[in-house]
């Protein structure tokens, strides 16, 4: 395991989980766009949840790194779903928006790949 896939990997999993929190506490400049793109109110919890394990998979598996791979991989289709979601809603100018939360992710994963 290199020193860049460890901080990368570590930010990674404090920016998702910052995400998670946020809209955990439906943070008003998360819920907002939501309810705009037509996500139902009821499959926050459950986004937030999923946001939040796929974090602290992230961290795990820098001691598991079969967890750490499962993790990845959840939140890389976890944010590409709220791509084709952002898209699906046609609010082209937030789809930059869950792909800063893509990339830090899929860096992760290919720096882990490369240890």
């Amino acid at each position: 395991m290199s020193v860049a896939h460890t901080i990368v990997t570590i930010l990674a999993a404090a920016w998702v989980g910052f995400s998670a929190v946020s809209m955990l506490l439906r943070a008003k400049w998360v819920v907002e766009p939501l309810a705009e793109y037509g996500v139902p109110a009821s499959w926050w919890p459950w986004l937030g949840i999923a946001k939040a394990a796929g974090a602290l998979g992230l961290l795990v598996g820098l001691a598991v790194p079969a967890i750490g791979i499962a993790a990845a991989i959840g939140l890389v289709l976890y944010f590409l779903g709220a791509v084709v979601t952002v898209l699906r809603a046609r609010a082209y100018g937030h789809v930059g928006f869950p792909l800063l939360y893509l990339v830090p992710v899929v860096v992760a994963a290919a720096l882990g790949a490369a240890a």
